[in-house]
């Protein structure tokens, strides 16, 4: 954490996705990092695929007692659904109301389904505060755009063609950079890189950088 946290600002815990860390373990992050350094953390599966986003009260509680470790330095909750689910509002509001009532975090959604890129999806998002995530590949056209509350926008590239694998151009970064540093009305801007089998997101992710930073 230390090598990562001395070339960039923040970083997106992914794992807390598929299993569960102790408050201990976020605290030593914590402390590993320079003080203005900020995570964002995923949400477990147990919250998004195994319960929906339905009745999943004592895993949320679990999951936030846990990333409490990380204190002020905890900036962004990501909720990841998966292709499954479809948006419903009651259950949807139901649970960004809780969430968004128990942290003071930023929270971020990552639709997989068609029916999340609504024009009632978009409305429950803004009325919570919550930013979908802009990401590629995108699996509707309305998913590489970034969308809900303009408070905050969030980017997940995660390779294309090929998921993981692919890196991306200096073109495509390059125009990315443009897009990023054009939406002045954001308050904040994250860009994660999801590729990483073969270790692009590194070289990705320093070259976007720099091409902001210039």
């Amino acid at each position: 954490m230390e090598y990562y946290a001395a070339r960039f600002n923040a970083v997106e815990i992914n794992s807390s996705f598929y299993r569960p860390h102790k408050r201990s373990t976020y605290e030593r992050w914590r402390e590993s990092t320079p003080a203005e350094f900020r995570f964002s953390v995923k949400l477990p599966s147990s919250v998004t695929h195994e319960s929906a986003l339905r009745r999943c009260g004592a895993q949320l509680r679990s999951f936030l007692k846990e990333v409490s470790g990380l204190d002020r330095k905890l900036r962004v909750l990501l909720i990841q659904t998966p292709g499954s689910l479809a948006f419903e509002a009651r259950a949807t509001a139901r649970f960004f109301a809780t969430l968004t009532a128990a942290s003071p975090c930023s929270v971020v959604c990552e639709p997989r389904h068609a029916s999340w890129f609504s024009s009632k999806a978009e409305e429950t998002l803004s009325r919570y505060g919550v930013g979908r995530v802009a990401s590629d590949p995108a699996k509707v056209p309305e998913a590489a755009v970034p969308g809900g509350t303009r408070n905050l926008m969030y980017y997940r590239l995660h390779g294309s063609p090929k998921m993981y694998y692919s890196a991306y151009s200096s073109e495509y970064l390059n125009e990315l950079a443009e897009k990023m540093t054009s939406r002045t009305r954001s308050k904040e801007i994250w860009c994660v890189f999801d590729n990483t089998a073969r270790y692009a997101s590194w070289d990705n992710a320093l070259e976007l950088q720099q091409l902001i930073t210039d």
